[in-house]
């Protein structure tokens, strides 16, 4: 049945969005309904339920991310090399069912067995999705940004819905059901999958079909029951922040050298040149993203405690906000910006990409500032504005939106085809780096707190704001000013 449609007849296809996407979409959906589900939970459970203190839930945090987003890098290369894109995305998808459903049978006592199973399902299933919206389209099709741009709303709408519901049933009802629920909703995803994967036709397949069944089969069983036994070791380490670092940084040492390694080779200096401007790009993603990923953390715990729960004029939880908000802004002001560039450009005065990079750190950092303006509204109780907290929000969103989306085509631009593999993998573990940086930003900003009101908590957390937005502002102003010598490095790419 899969064979019957070729590549062809895929990538011919009329008007805007060939049929295909709106498939992977609502997988993607799914899955990004479990996983931002439970990001938003991980740090508050584990100050409320498992009884840590806020430093070292933080910690706990950035360590779970950093191994998610490494081993999507990992993930992605047996993807590449041996399981296809399919079958990937299948194994990854029943172990994070696994992982669920083990927190949700036993939230206090199973929770970091369960978490190990995350870590390595996600690892599998979350970089071939995107990769199989690419292949959708031929190398020259002009619709690939605008597929992009609708794919990646429907992360979003996933991970709105994921952020809030998961938190509320934890916080009111149980933390059994909470868990369970995602598990429910990748269930959904995978039998999704299951039913309209015949009409993705050859995209995806096993890269190893020149092989025979048998040697394909062994090959297939070896990356599973590898990545199975790899469980106890995550188990220990996630645990156990210490070993993370160690891990971390081993593997980052081992990037940055295998990056120089494949520079120096490439021998042609306009080649080389270009390839370090994606370098530099990777660079200050990851210093985004350790000021930017508070949100799960440090932001978590705020909002657990600080925030009254009064947002214009309806009352909601303010972990539902901290969880949501992001991405609900997402997906109201992706298309508008896009409109505003697009305008630009009309008028020739788009800004390339470096300055929408500077730009989006200048919005970091004018929102961090404005978490630690929420000190100015509190109460004599140490309670101050969601309203404000969700402004802030907003703010950031526009930071995220000036780079997130770019980013990764820039990367594109920039490097040689075959070492695509290698500079996405870069760009992953760049996110790795970033969360794990988070974590400590956030341990670092909850042991100022020497107190034990809620007041002197507000002060350390928003003198922490502050610190993270100087951070962001230095950050942005250092790339603008260096901006045009990054540009002669990119040469013709814009």
């Amino acid at each position: 049945m899969e064979n019957n449609i070729t590549i062809d007849q895929i990538q011919n296809f009329e008007g805007k969005y060939p049929k295909q996407l709106w498939y992977l979409f609502i997988v993607e959906m799914w899955e990004r309904f479990c996983f931002y589900g439970m990001r938003g939970v991980l740090t508050f459970f584990m100050v409320d339920q498992l009884l840590l203190k806020d430093a070292a839930a933080n910690l706990q945090y950035g360590a779970i991310q950093a191994f998610v987003y490494a081993f999507t890098f990992i993930g992605g290369i047996f993807a590449d090399k041996i399981l296809g894109f399919k079958k990937s995305l299948f194994f990854g998808g029943i172990v994070m069912i696994i992982g669920n459903l083990l927190i949700a049978f036993s939230p206090q006592t199973l929770f970091y067995y369960g978490i190990a199973f995350s870590i390595i399902g996600t690892g599998f299933f979350k970089p071939n999705i995107s990769s199989m919206v690419g292949e959708l389209y031929h190398e020259k099709d002009g619709r690939r940004d605008a597929g992009y741009g609708m794919f990646y709303a429907g992360i979003n709408i996933g991970g709105l819905f994921g952020g809030a519901l998961c938190i509320y049933l934890g916080k009111y009802h149980s933390w059994t059901l909470c868990f369970l629920a995602a598990a429910i909703v990748m269930i959904f995803g995978l039998v999704t999958f299951l039913f309209t994967k015949k009409h993705l036709g050859p995209i995806g397949n096993s890269p190893l079909l020149n092989l025979s069944a048998t040697k394909r089969k062994t090959r297939e069983i070896a990356v599973y029951i590898g990545s199975l036994l790899s469980i106890p070791f995550i188990f220990i380490m996630v645990k156990n922040t210490d070993y993370t670092d160690y891990f971390m940084y081993t593997i980052g040492v081992i990037a940055i050298s295998y990056f120089a390694y494949e520079l120096l080779r490439l021998g042609e200096v306009k080649l080389q040149k270009k390839l370090f401007a994606a370098f530099l790009f990777i660079f200050f993603y990851f210093l985004f993203n350790a000021i930017y990923e508070q949100s799960g953390g440090s932001l978590s715990l705020f909002a657990k405690d600080n925030l009254n729960s009064n947002l214009l004029g309806f009352i909601i939880d303010p972990n539902v906000v901290n969880n949501s908000s992001n991405t609900l802004f997402v997906v109201l002001l992706s298309p508008l910006i896009g409109l505003l560039w697009l305008w630009l450009a009309k008028k020739k005065i788009e800004p390339n990409t470096l300055i929408k990079f500077g730009i989006g750190f200048l919005f970091l950092s004018a929102s961090f500032y404005l978490f630690y303006y929420t000190k100015f509204f509190a109460n004599a109780e140490g309670i101050t504005s969601l309203n404000l907290f969700a402004f802030a929000y907003f703010v950031t969103t526009i930071g995220e939106l000036c780079l997130g989306p770019i980013g990764m085509s820039i990367i594109t631009k920039l490097s040689p085809k075959k070492l695509f593999g290698m500079m996405m993998g870069l760009w992953f573990l760049a996110s790795a780096f970033g969360q794990l940086a988070a974590g400590k930003l956030g341990a670092a900003i909850s042991q100022s707190n020497n107190g034990t009101t809620l007041m002197s908590k507000l002060q350390s957390y928003t003198d922490g704001y502050y610190q993270l937005a100087i951070y962001s502002l230095v950050a942005g102003v250092v790339l603008i000013a260096i901006s045009p010598l990054i540009k002669k490095l990119m040469q013709e790419v814009k």
